[in-house]
């Protein structure tokens, strides 16, 4: 009976880990400057999504260690908060540890990987109630979505789009100015808070945004999966000890688990 009840509690931690990892992976490739509420939606759910699939990891490797037993409050949710960081680092432990060896990627190394958790994991422990700290006059200030912008998208934008790429988005700015400027006006802000007052810079942005974002989400899927792999292999050994309680996750998570090639196909993730 009992093993019923924790089968049923970590299907159900599961389910709701994937649609929120689904979501925020769907809506941080729709965000622009232009609709910004997209990025704290996106920020929010890929925040707690990472949070909760790296807590489910973690309590499988302690279900594992002590052969039938789960962590503590203490344990699971002081020790290590809403730290994305920590908990990245501590998976990287159970890897060497356990000899598990993944399919995809062993580390999130990659600069742009590491600049990702570093803003969300920012976001988790106190940045998502950055306009709150500014309205109130907070000591702590910050600025999330201006930090993916600088961090994030043109990390991207210089490493990953080609110089005649970046030229056909300078071209086309100015084509757009031209033909546009007679005819209306633009009133934006930036992500990082520039003002943004005319055509050409607004083309820009769109430009520079259409060029990122399909690449952005796909280091955002990158993450997903590496922990969807880490999470897959604890199953494995979690099943040795008590598989009526061991539920498998690959049935719930799987679609994050597909090579790069194929999780480029898609653009929307929050009904896979």
């Amino acid at each position: 009976m009992k093993s019923n009840l924790i089968f049923r509690a970590l299907c159900k931690e599961a389910m709701f880990t994937k649609e929120l990892l689904g979501s925020g992976a769907t809506q941080i490739r729709r965000a622009n400057y232009a609709t910004q509420g997209l990025y704290f939606q996106a920020f929010t759910n890929l925040s707690i999504g990472l949070e909760r699939i790296g807590k489910l990891c973690l309590t499988l490797d302690h279900f594992i260690e002590t052969n039938g037993s789960y962590p503590t409050d203490e344990q699971l949710k002081k020790t290590i908060g809403h730290d994305l960081v920590k908990l990245y680092n501590q998976s990287q432990i159970v890897l060497t540890k356990r000899r598990i060896k993944l399919r995809t990627l062993q580390k999130l190394d990659n600069p742009i990987h590491s600049s990702i958790l570093a803003i969300l994991s920012k976001f988790a422990k106190g940045d998502r109630y950055s306009n709150f700290d500014f309205l109130v006059g907070s000591v702590r200030q910050s600025d999330p979505t201006g930090d993916w912008y600088k961090n994030v998208d043109m990390k991207i934008f210089d490493k990953n789009i080609t110089p005649q790429k970046k030229q056909v988005i300078k071209n086309n700015a100015k084509l757009t100015n031209k033909f546009m400027s007679q005819m209306g006006m633009v009133s934006h802000t930036s992500e990082d808070g520039v003002a943004i007052g005319d055509f050409e810079d607004a083309s820009y942005r769109t430009g520079v945004f259409e060029a990122v974002a399909p690449k952005r989400q796909l280091y955002i899927l990158q993450m997903i999966r590496y922990w969807s792999e880490v999470l897959f292999s604890l199953e494995n050994l979690s099943r040795k000890i008590d598989k009526e309680a061991t539920p498998y996750f690959g049935e719930i998570l799987g679609g994050f688990a597909n090579d790069d090639s194929y999780l480029r196909t898609r653009k929307t993730w929050d009904t896979i």
